[in-house]
């Protein structure tokens, strides 16, 4: 088949090896090909203007940006171009919230070497790829929205303020978060105030050892 013909597709990640490992997967198939792997926002947006990709592969975690970010961003330029979104964190928070921001598809990492191309050729047919438990979720979720029902506490957090929130568990200091999201240290103040407000955590070493807690959790 000749390469114009194949299916591009696109991998946004800022792992190397995981991206050399589901390239090498992908280019195995006939029909496929890996047109570019990039490992932020702003070059996969250039990489998609200039390989024009059937499909893109994001991970949620950037080198400088958000990948559900990168999602509404690519909805919002790039309408026609479907989205699979990746990640090393449980399904019970990023799943909804990637399919809201627009994406086609969510897979954990630690599945997708098994399943992308399947994943893939789901999406590319016009369907979502999820796990049952995610789609029974998002429709319970959207029954409970019509009914008037709480959000929980997590619910409530922005995709910047459970950034930061990820970065507290993972050890980061205020000025490192501020230097990893390009913003300033007191912005960074302001989100981990409005987490804790959120949370109903009274002082930072209590929404340290919640997001330690979380993290580790949403992990296994």
């Amino acid at each position: 088949m000749v390469e114009k013909d194949k299916t591009r597709i696109l991998i946004v990640d800022d792992h190397p090896i995981f991206c050399l490992g589901l390239s090498e997967l992908i280019n195995r198939e006939e029909d496929m090909l890996v047109c570019a792997s990039e490992e932020d926002a702003v070059k996969a947006c250039a990489a998609i203007e200039k390989y024009a990709p059937h499909l893109a592969i994001v991970d949620v975690s950037l080198k400088d940006s958000n990948g559900i970010d990168l999602v509404k961003e690519i909805n919002a330029k790039f309408p026609g171009l479907a989205v699979l979104v990746l990640s090393m964190y449980d399904e019970e928070l990023y799943a909804e919230r990637a399919l809201a921001a627009g994406a086609k598809g969510y897979m954990m990492k630690q599945e997708a070497i098994n399943v992308v191309v399947k994943a893939i050729r789901h999406i590319l047919s016009g369907k979502i790829y999820a796990s049952d438990e995610v789609k029974e979720k998002a429709l319970m979720r959207f029954a409970s929205q019509q009914e008037g029902l709480e959000l929980t506490p997590f619910d409530l957090l922005t995709e910047r303020e459970l950034e930061v929130f990820r970065y507290i568990g993972d050890g980061l200091s205020t000025k490192q978060i501020s230097e990893r999201m390009k913003l300033s240290v007191k912005t960074i103040g302001t989100y981990r105030e409005r987490i804790k407000e959120k949370l109903n955590l009274k002082h930072y070493t209590e929404l340290i050892k919640c997001a330690v807690y979380w993290l580790d959790i949403s992990r296994k």
